[in-house]
């Protein structure tokens, strides 16, 4: 099973589009993560780890693979995205201990979220996933590469979806 993280909560999110069309290109079963959860807090975390947070571990753990496109704010991942790697540091072992992931952006950009993939990169560094570094998909003007379903409309990136996912199975086997 494949699990999908969005870092953008908006409906009609490209990274949602993006992440979507990469589930597609591995095949198989796939969960999206639900990121709207709340902001980490220690006193909250004192009265115990909130019920969404422990789904999304337990879905981290249980993946044979993760695959995460997260938007660029201000040269960074999302907020919402920190929120929930802050979190799920919190929960008891580290479930992305030799995770195989993937890691894509879609930006309103030229660059395609260039920064924020770097940003998602340090934050991830400490858990010690397996992160398959190419090819990088990075979607410039994002807002032009999808349909009104969802669809990916642009080759390119659709045949580097195909590379990045073929890597990604094979190191999740």
């Amino acid at each position: 099973m494949l699990l999908g993280i969005s870092g953008s909560l908006r409906a009609a999110s490209t990274n949602t589009y993006l992440m979507r069309a990469a589930a597609k290109a591995y095949g198989g079963d796939t969960i999206e993560a639900d990121l709207n959860l709340p902001l980490y807090n220690g006193d909250v975390e004192a009265k115990g780890i909130p019920a969404a947070v422990q789904t999304l571990a337990d879905q981290i753990a249980q993946a044979e693979a993760v695959v995460i496109s997260t938007p660029e704010y201000n040269k960074a991942i999302s907020g919402v995205l920190k929120n929930a790697l802050d979190w799920v540091s919190r929960t008891e072992g580290n479930p992305w201990l030799d995770k195989p992931v993937a890691i894509m952006s879609a930006a309103a950009g030229r660059a395609g979220g260039e920064r924020t993939q770097f940003s998602l990169r340090l934050c991830l560094v400490a858990f010690r996933p397996i992160i398959i570094n190419t090819p990088e998909i990075l979607v410039a003007k994002s807002s032009e590469q999808f349909d009104a379903e969802g669809n990916l409309t642009n080759d390119f990136h659709a045949k580097q979806l195909d590379v990045a996912m073929t890597a990604l199975r094979a190191a999740a086997r």
